[in-house]
């Protein structure tokens, strides 16, 4: 199966909808993997799938579906062949490739599972810290402090999950370092985090 798009996301009601009544595969991936566009995927039921988003797409979040498979289409390939399961891809097209309905490891495509299948992404904890600093300067003195090491933050607010305004960066112990040296609160915790940390590339 090739994927070319993104379809939802089950963080919104949209992709909720989109995968309602559909035995749920997972494809488990640590941030890292998540900006690349062009890779091979694995689902926790031992199937491939070839990921191949255009240029400009965006970057790979916890659960994005990347792939549904109506129930009938399943068992009308099945019931054929047996050479091959029909899929949905991106452009809402039928794709085969080539695997048994029922793969090497023994498991079954859930052809009889409600509406059929979806393929939903899954990222790993994030090991980071989360600095809580007590004042709009001393938050100004971190980002500013923390960007001449050209690390990436991502920065949430009282509504967010963390339910209080707070800067979080990728562990690292010399950012730990410097929190403890200047006395900033913060605590290191393992985070799915909405989007992944690029590596900031600069020119000097």
């Amino acid at each position: 199966m090739i994927v070319t798009e993104i379809l939802g996301n089950i963080h919104e009601e949209s992709g909720r909808e989109l995968v309602a009544g559909r035995h749920v595969e997972k494809v488990v991936l640590p941030s890292t993997e998540l900006v690349k566009r062009i890779q091979r995927l694995s689902t926790d039921h031992d199937r491939e799938i070839g990921l191949r988003l255009p240029t400009g797409a965006p970057d790979l979040k916890d659960g994005d579906v990347v792939a549904v498979e109506d129930a009938t289409e399943v068992a009308e390939v099945g019931a054929g062949e047996g050479h091959g399961y029909a899929a949905v891809d991106g452009r809402g097209h039928d794709a085969a490739d080539g695997t048994d309905v029922a793969d090497t490891a023994g498991h079954h495509s859930h052809a009889g599972s409600g509406r059929g299948n979806a393929i939903v992404v899954q990222v790993l904890p994030t090991d980071v810290l989360v600095i809580g600093a007590r004042s709009i300067t001393e938050m100004a003195f971190v980002a500013h402090s923390l960007g001449n090491r050209h690390l990436q933050a991502q920065f949430f607010d009282e509504d967010s999950e963390y339910g209080a305004q707070v800067m979080v960066v990728q562990y690292d112990h010399t950012v730990q370092d410097f929190l403890e040296h200047h006395g900033v609160p913060y605590s290191r915790q393992e985070r799915v985090m909405p989007v992944p940390f690029r590596h900031a590339e600069h020119t000097h």
